[in-house]
């Protein structure tokens, strides 16, 4: 496992140097791998990959850049203390907004994602301060506020909040982006977890869970990918 990235699982091999004819042929795996992933027809949905055959980087990234898959993803860095008079000038309401270090990881996030030319197209923001900062410091597009990726008190007084945000999430990594395009959702650890369970133990700020839906209301995690993880697969491809 490189870096921050964690994946399903890894296949271990060794590098040797490569000719010509076997360089094309890792290109071409790595293709169909994607086009299996996130670029199969609708109406014969890919397998998944089995548990310790996850996709390397060059399938993850030649898959991202086809489209069609839902990247969910918890805000960057944010201190549990409230700014006080240090917040932000648009922090109007002087909620926990991002540190230093996640402002930088989110619009390196960003960079990384334009240069490796991976479409995104809707982007969906819960309404907390941190998470809108997160999508705006990426700029990868407008992000459209959603009420039900908030973490906010609600559930203090509507008991059920909580599984009915889960349960919206959930839905969410079912439903196909427009051809060629990824969806980025912003939201917090509580809907994360809430969602998905055991698939997102762990989740750190900033961290990526990358899923393709399956058909007949399903969705298959590809991959889990750290924040500081983007530039890297920027600089490698």
């Amino acid at each position: 496992m490189s870096g921050g990235a964690r994946r399903l699982g890894r296949l271990a091999f060794r590098r040797r140097p490569l000719g010509t004819a076997a360089a094309c042929l890792l290109s071409l795996a790595a293709l169909l791998a994607a086009l299996l992933i996130c670029g199969a027809p609708a109406q014969q949905p890919a397998p998944s990959p089995a548990a310790g055959q996850a996709l390397s980087d060059a399938a993850l990234i030649s898959a991202l850049r086809l489209g069609g898959c839902i990247l969910v993803m918890r805000h960057a860095s944010s201190p549990a203390a409230l700014p006080g008079k240090a917040a932000e000038p648009d922090n109007t309401g002087g909620e926990r907004q991002l540190d230093p270090a996640g402002r930088s990881a989110a619009r390196a996030m960003g960079e990384a994602l334009r240069t490796l030319r991976i479409p995104i197209g809707r982007v969906l923001s819960s309404p907390a301060y941190r998470a809108r900062e997160t999508a705006r410091l990426a700029d990868l597009g407008t992000a459209e506020v959603v009420a039900q990726l908030d973490a906010g008190p609600a559930a203090m007084t509507q008991p059920d909040s909580d599984a009915a945000r889960a349960s919206w999430l959930r839905d969410q990594v079912t439903m196909a982006p427009p051809a060629g395009a990824n969806t980025l959702i912003v939201t917090h650890s509580t809907n994360i977890l809430g969602a998905f369970g055991e698939r997102a133990a762990g989740v750190d700020e900033g961290e990526a869970l990358i899923f393709r839906p399956a058909g007949a209301g399903g969705a298959s995690l590809i991959a889990r990918v750290k924040i500081e993880e983007w530039p890297r697969l920027a600089r490698t491809h």
